[in-house]
């Protein structure tokens, strides 16, 4: 991220006079982000919808919110618009710039980097923009006149350097180019995209051995990459050791179960076809590197420089599938569904990635509130590919998310049936099968099928864990049954995963069960400083203090679950407590009483 998040850290300029006091204004009177984010997704239009501002101020008041929201393209329109009114205030073409880039508008990003570094030239986000641009045109000198490391701190500059480096590959330089590389060596940190990136580069300059090697080094370090195992295998693959090759691929799926571009490569191989070379084109090396610093900061939350990167891939291999997937995979997160879609389309209908796609496409619909299309999506894609776990899966959820109870647990039963052997990847199918039958009331199959989830949910996943000890034992202590081992797995759950308010709030409750008032409430108050605005852990807590004579408070708390949304035959108790507060203290159950009616428990997926 070395590019992008230092120069987004450090490139702050004074404002005009103008906009300078608005921006002190915006700053006094706009929310925390989080406060920003939640409104943007409430108000949310399509982009085609957005109108702009009829003022200067208008729109960058409007875009700075925006931005603020991470809303990049509704930031995009604000700040092109303020742009227009004022073309070389400094703050308004860094924002729009960044702006630009986040939102895939490259060729203007461009041209505001070009005017950036008439006065800014140690602007190293604008000149990665412009030596980007450079590459994609096959312009190499250009390229490195804008990449190359110069000055001090440059010379273990990631991305620039490895840029350069394809720059020079582009240009035929084939010692330069790999020696560029090598100058991250001593880079820890570096080593395995100095690694990568040099065999990537060996093998487009023609040199084979030198990249096997460099490749074979670099996973060694990283055997579940996958980028890395593709190269190394199709590598080998064109160096006559088709065996090899699959035998990488058959590594990495033990790492990945039933990734389909692995499966894909593995049965090309096994037909006899021979791979095509791992990079064939000096810009798709370029965006390989882009990918990569992509793909990292995506994993390590860093959402703007990841987008940044994405995007400048894409500007290079706008085909790049994994590039397009994971650039998606951010922009659901931030719950701009309509943006993935559009990029989940893009992928072409030939690469073995576009099936991943397309279940993305039936999932983000639903998360768009259009579930019926979304299971018409999905209902297509199994008539397309009927033995498809993953499809079957992916209905189920949509229906469970939906709650179809019944039918969701009849999908889910589908995808158990087509498994030969259940194994720990197979946990969340039994979990949200058993949480569809609770749900439509047929507890002993929930519960059958929640001990399964509890045997197969490895250790390696302790908040899944976490999720199905909780399920299980609230189910147990809501029912009055076998309260002793739901308190132990509820304070196993609440080791697990310490800061969800849900799961403390269980625990909370099975210590009211247990007749432990003060222990609930102690454990009820952090589960609603966690959750404030559930109705079930705030009427929990309301009951809690009842039964230490606190009733004011009782009375707050239900007050507030009833203002919070329950759900409607909660609603009714939680009123008729509010009107006649809680009967007499009943004795603490026993693990030997009768089920009274079915838990009132949260899904945990």
């Amino acid at each position: 991220m070395l590019v992008i998040t230092n120069t987004l850290a450090a490139s702050r300029r004074l404002l005009s006079t103008r906009v300078a006091a608005l921006a002190l204004v915006v700053a006094l009177a706009v929310p925390a982000l989080g406060d920003a984010s939640a409104f943007a997704r409430e108000q949310r239009e399509p982009l085609s919808a957005i109108a702009p501002a009829r003022s200067l101020e208008g729109n960058f008041l409007a875009g700075y919110i925006a931005s603020l929201a991470r809303d990049t393209a509704a930031a995009s329109v604000f700040m092109r618009q303020a742009l227009a009114a004022d073309p070389t205030n400094p703050e308004l073409m860094e924002r729009g710039f960044v702006a630009f880039l986040a939102s895939g508008s490259i060729d203007d990003a461009v041209r505001l980097a070009r005017q950036m570094v008439r006065t800014d030239p140690d602007n190293g986000l604008a000149r990665l923009a412009i030596g980007v641009d450079e590459l994609r045109r096959g312009r190499w000198s250009q390229a490195r006149g804008q990449l190359e490391p110069g000055g001090p701190g440059r010379a273990a500059d990631l991305t620039a350097t490895l840029l350069a480096a394809w720059a020079h590959a582009g240009a035929r330089e084939d010692r330069t180019a790999l020696g560029m590389v090598d100058r991250l060596e001593g880079e820890g940190a570096f080593d395995v995209f100095r690694l990568y990136h040099g065999g990537l580069v060996a093998a487009f300059l023609g040199q084979p051995a030198e990249a096997e090697r460099r490749l074979a080094s670099a996973l060694e370090q990283q055997p579940g990459a996958l980028s890395l195992v593709d190269a190394y295998a199709r590598l080998v693959a064109r160096r006559g050791r088709p065996d090899d090759a699959i035998a990488a691929y058959e590594r990495f799926l033990e790492i990945m179960p039933r990734h389909p571009l692995a499966l894909d490569r593995i049965e090309r191989l096994r037909a006899g076809e021979r791979p095509e070379r791992p990079i064939s084109d000096a810009r798709a090396g370029a965006a390989e590197v882009l990918y990569a610093l992509g793909s990292a900061g995506n994993m390590q939350g860093d959402e703007l420089p990841a987008i940044i990167y994405l995007r400048l891939a894409l500007h290079l291999a706008p085909d790049h599938p994994m590039a397009l997937i994971t650039l998606g995979d951010i922009l659901e997160r931030m719950d701009r569904f309509e943006e993935a879609i559009s990029l989940y389309e893009a992928i072409d209908p030939a690469s073995p990635l576009r099936a991943t796609a397309a279940l993305q496409i039936g999932l983000a619909l639903n998360r768009l509130d259009r579930p019926e299309e979304a299971l018409e999506h999905l209902r297509v894609l199994k008539d397309e590919r009927p033995d498809d776990i993953e499809v079957v899966v992916a209905y189920a959820n949509v229906l469970r998310t939906n709650e179809r109870w019944e039918d969701a647990a009849a999908a889910y039963t589908r995808a158990i049936d087509a498994i030969e052997e259940p194994d720990a990847s197979h946990w969340t199918l039994f979990f949200f099968r058993g949480a569809s039958y609770e749900r439509a009331k047929q507890w002993p199959l929930a519960e059958a099928d929640l001990k399964v989830a509890l045997e197969l949910v490895p250790e390696t996943s302790p908040i899944g864990r976490a999720q199905v000890l909780n399920y299980l034992g609230y189910s147990w202590v809501d029912m009055g049954m076998h309260i002793e081992r739901a308190f132990e797995m509820l304070q196993e759950a609440v080791a697990l995963s310490p800061n969800d308010g849900m799961i403390i709030d269980s625990l909370g409750w099975a210590y009211f069960r247990l007749g432990r008032y003060e222990d609930a409430v102690r454990e009820l108050e952090r589960a609603v400083e966690l959750k404030p605005a559930d109705p079930v852990i705030n009427d929990h807590l309301g009951d809690a203090y009842w039964r230490v004579g606190r009733r004011l408070e009782a009375r707050f708390q239900w007050q507030h679950a009833l203002d919070s949304d329950p759900e409607p035959d909660e609603r009714e108790k939680i009123e008729r407590k509010l009107a006649e507060g809680l009967p007499d203290e009943p004795a603490p159950p026993s693990a030997a009483e009768a089920t009274p009616p079915a838990p009132t428990v949260r899904d945990g997926g």
